[in-house]
């Protein structure tokens, strides 16, 4: 017997709008933090490379809290989870202007900070929503969440960079933290349990799907070649994003153009990337996600490349902001969908989670090497190549996934 797979209703799209309102302020703060660099670097002395490596310990410990608390939201549900996320998050902005020194930055921002924007971040959300949204509709609503990180980006971006420059950094932290603290009240719309086990996703394996226990879940994913593939193109994601996000304000002084420009290349990005979610979640729905993914990452080196050979101006800045922007986070839509496709939504919390951690650990490489990068030879340029040569590799590795074609439930 076979249990029918969820309807989207009103109510599970409201759930939709929540998740974006979550990721928004989640992807807003950790955005900002590019910003925040110069500014206290210049009011502590620490150096480039080692507050790099204070937000570096950021995203990887972004990405290890993912499946920590993936892991919780299919236990006891994403209610509680969300909920402690805002107060950690909130916790750890505070914290940052109090903790001037290299391992209280370490702590501030890479640990608690960390903590409290994974604890309402993809995997969760995302996990919430793939358990409660119909297979054909899952990429179009992995797509809308998902924008809702852009739209963070373009939201906070300018208006920390403006509050920064108006009132000083350390205001603009409290603000943060403040802002982390009006999320609490969404947690109280993810109260639903989470699926039953039965309920796998579109060519789930069975054994995964219908799985007894997490453990079992795990094992079968990260015993499957598709999986370590997937995961191989997500690091490279990583490395991309933490990059620019977190020097891409250095990329433009380095230009000697306005500092203004830093806030509005982010917010640029962020404004793209909503257009370019909702597109790869659509796309994701009609087309080989695995081709998605692989056309995704080219089209980063290939962006890279004409942004070396152009005159860097702020045109030039704006038009790579976009480019980048269109596949900021759209491949995060087509990733869901392939571990839903491949190993069902019952745990998808977690091993979307554990994709995320690998993603995490490129945006660690991606973070920290571009101060180290700049420290060493005056320029970014050593990072550009890296970028170019790993969209080819993720181009790649994409290819070989075996992409399952019919839905199929497990059983109850």
């Amino acid at each position: 017997m076979s249990r029918p797979p969820p309807t989207a209703g009103a109510g599970t799209w409201g759930l939709v709008i929540g998740a974006f309102v979550v990721l928004a302020v989640t992807t807003g703060v950790n955005a900002s933090r590019g910003l925040l660099l110069s500014p206290i670097n210049t009011a502590t002395g620490l150096g480039i490379a080692t507050i790099s490596f204070a937000a570096a310990v950021g995203a990887l410990m972004w990405g290890a809290w993912q499946p920590v608390f993936g892991a919780l939201a299919d236990r006891y549900g994403a209610a509680i989870v969300i909920a402690l996320g805002a107060l950690l998050l909130a916790f750890g902005c505070a914290l940052v202007p109090n903790t001037p020194s290299a391992l209280g930055l370490v702590f501030s921002m890479g640990i608690v900070s960390a903590a409290g924007s994974a604890a309402g971040s993809m995997s969760v959300l995302m996990g919430a929503i793939g358990q409660r949204v119909p297979p054909d509709k899952r990429g179009l609503a992995s797509g809308v969440v998902n924008a809702g990180g852009s739209t963070g980006q373009l939201v906070f971006t300018p208006i920390v960079a403006a509050a920064i420059a108006a009132y000083g950094w350390v205001s603009a932290m409290y603000g943060l933290a403040l802002v982390a603290l009006a999320t609490l009240p969404l947690a109280l719309w993810f109260k639903q349990r989470p699926a039953a086990p039965g309920v796998a996703g579109a060519g789930a394996s069975t054994s995964v799907a219908g799985a007894a226990n997490l453990r079992a879940a795990l094992r079968e994913a990260t015993g499957s070649a598709n999986y370590w593939y997937l995961m191989g193109g997500f690091f490279v994601c990583g490395f991309h994003i933490w990059f620019l996000m977190t020097h891409m304000p250095g990329v433009i002084a380095l230009c000697g153009l306005p500092p203004a420009l830093a806030g509005t290349s982010l917010g640029v990005i962020g404004l793209f990337n909503i257009a370019g979610s909702i597109l790869a979640g659509l796309a994701a729905q009609r087309w080989p996600m695995k081709n998605l993914l692989s056309l995704l990452y080219a089209s980063r080196g290939v962006g890279v490349a004409l942004f070396l050979m152009a005159p860097k101006t702020e045109l030039t800045i704006l038009v790579f902001s976009a480019w980048m922007g269109m596949t900021f986070l759209a491949t995060v839509p087509p990733t869901v969908g392939l571990v839903g496709k491949l190993f069902g939504t019952r745990y998808l919390a977690t091993l979307f989670g554990v994709t995320l951690f690998a993603h995490q650990v490129g945006g660690f490489f991606g973070a920290w090497f571009g101060g180290l990068a700049v420290e060493a030879t005056g320029s970014y340029d050593w990072m550009w190549y890296a970028d170019m040569a790993l969209a080819v590799f993720a181009a790649l590795i994409n290819l070989p996934i075996r992409e399952p074609r019919a839905p199929r439930l497990a059983p109850a």
